[in-house]
């Protein structure tokens, strides 16, 4: 009986000593924090992350660009869409709220501040002022990045296809109708310039 007693308490000695030591190894391999190295607009940032942090958050909190709106949380609205480069070495606009920061590391981000050049209006920005494709303007940064990143892979869409080009982003104010003029007039824009729709990243 005594030496059962012995026993458990040799027992109950070393489980504390073995979860501290799981924890080391775990905190080890498994760091709370990751640095990031990312370009955004132009401008280096590094940081030290959360690996669970949203790229989106990462970009509003962090960095303090509250240009990229957040809608759902959940990949339905589009409300922070920004364009990254791919592993192509091109845009690809992407919904910021599927990314973890740290899977954007290394990586050049374009947001909605970045558009604009020299106090000048990028013609997408220009078009959705002057044909009154917004109302509260809440979905539009998401909207006019998601029109940017279509016109890249399709610089003389038809109506119908810049329909199914923002059809992953949600407007609950205009209608669609002068969102879609808007990008219309753009593309026309950007092809009369002979430019890209942006520089290469």
């Amino acid at each position: 009986m005594a030496r059962k007693q012995v026993k458990k308490k040799k027992a109950a000695k070393a489980k504390p000593r073995k979860k501290a030591k799981a924890a080391k190894v775990l905190a080890a391999e498994f760091p709370r924090k990751h640095r990031i190295e990312v370009e955004i607009n132009g401008v280096k940032y590094s940081h030290e992350v959360e690996p669970r942090l949203l790229l989106v958050h990462y970009i509003r909190d962090v960095v303090g660009l509250t240009g990229t709106h957040i809608g759902c949380d959940t990949t339905n609205c589009g409300a922070c869409t920004v364009l990254i480069n791919g592993d192509d070495g091109q845009w690809k606009a992407i919904k910021s709220c599927t990314l973890f920061a740290v899977q954007a590391n290394g990586r050049k981000i374009l947001t909605i501040e970045g558009l604009a050049k020299d106090d000048e209006l990028h013609p997408l920005q220009k078009a959705f002022w002057e044909h009154h494709g917004l109302q509260c303007g809440y979905c539009t940064p998401g909207m006019i990045m998601s029109a940017l990143g279509y016109l890249l892979i399709n610089p003389s869409p038809t109506e119908m296809e810049v329909r199914q080009g923002i059809s992953g982003n949600l407007c609950r104010c205009t209608g669609y109708q002068n969102i879609v003029k808007a990008i219309l007039a753009a593309a026309e824009e950007i092809k009369a310039s002979g430019k890209p729709p942006i520089e290469p990243p």
